[in-house]
């Protein structure tokens, strides 16, 4: 019995020289250029900004609604230079932010190894797990400020609460995921429980962890201001109704892009920590488009 190389090979031309593959398209080299985010973004936020100045112009829309994008712009540079706010409100939001995302890792990797890992515990937590999910979390706010006071530990509360869930969803699933031949080969080598979790789950699970991270730090954000919002002394969240109260409709303005920024700093060094700690995933390499 023969067998026949089943490879297909190189395209030849009639004299048997190779072929070389056509050119790509325009839209190919557009959709396989890593730097095309740079380009488009700045230009998205131009147009966006000239739609803005053009609506308010045409409108005449009064200030207290809608002020033009120059107004915000330098509100803005007044309110990011200011030392005060940086002291009192963006400090106190980091730092509840970074506590809750910190709680949140714990608890939430912790139960999702312990979920996946354990059936029986899964068929127990789970129930009471999801329902503490679907109640609307603004409606607990009033609750922590009456247990933990206007400081900062019902918006750490807060903030751990939203980043919980991603993170153990994504804990349990990457655990589950972890391939069956791994856990022989572990057997095979007569691999110890420590052995069992360094070599072969945590590297399997890790990329779920860190983009089960990516979701939390912005729920964590939304947590931490939202509890500001509704009942604190300090913090981005207070600051925007601090300028809600006084009508300063342009700092306000200068404050949301504040918290834009914020949350998309914190975002931008988990994804860089993703990239910089699993460089050999799938995830973090270049995709190329045929």
């Amino acid at each position: 019995m023969t067998t026949t190389d089943q490879r297909p090979s190189a395209p030849t031309s009639s004299n048997g020289q190779l072929l070389r593959p056509p050119p790509p398209t325009w839209s190919q080299r557009l959709r396989n250029n890593r730097w095309l985010s740079f380009y488009t973004s700045p230009l998205l936020i131009a147009l966006f900004l000239l739609a803005w100045k053009l609506y308010v112009e045409i409108t005449d829309l009064s200030r207290f609604v809608l002020p033009p994008p120059e107004a915000v712009f330098t509100s803005f540079i007044e309110q990011i230079t200011d030392p005060f706010v940086w002291q009192t409100h963006i400090w106190t939001t980091f730092y509840e932010v970074m506590m809750g995302l910190a709680l949140a890792i714990v608890l939430g990797v912790g139960l999702g190894l312990l979920i996946g890992k354990s059936p029986l515990f899964d068929r127990i937590a789970r129930p009471f797990i999801v329902a503490t999910q679907v109640v609307p979390k603004v409606a607990l706010v009033p609750l922590f400020i009456l247990w933990l006071g206007f400081g900062p530990s019902s918006k750490v509360v807060m903030a751990a609460l939203l980043a919980f869930f991603p993170l153990l969803i994504n804990t349990s699933f990457g655990i589950r995921s972890v391939p069956g031949s791994m856990h022989d080969l572990m057997t095979t080598l007569k691999a110890s429980r420590w052995e069992r979790f360094w070599r072969a789950d945590l590297p399997y699970t890790m990329p779920f962890i860190l983009a089960g991270m990516e979701l939390a730090v912005v729920q964590a954000t939304i947590g931490a201001i939202v509890g500001e919002y509704l009942g604190g002394d300090k913090g981005l969240g207070r600051y925007a109704v601090n300028l809600q109260n006084g009508l300063q409709v342009d700092k306000l303005f200068g404050a949301i892009l504040i918290m834009a920024l914020f949350g998309f700093t914190l975002y931008s060094i988990v994804t860089g920590a993703r990239r910089l700690l699993i460089p050999w995933h799938e995830s973090v390499q270049p995709r190329r488009t045929p």
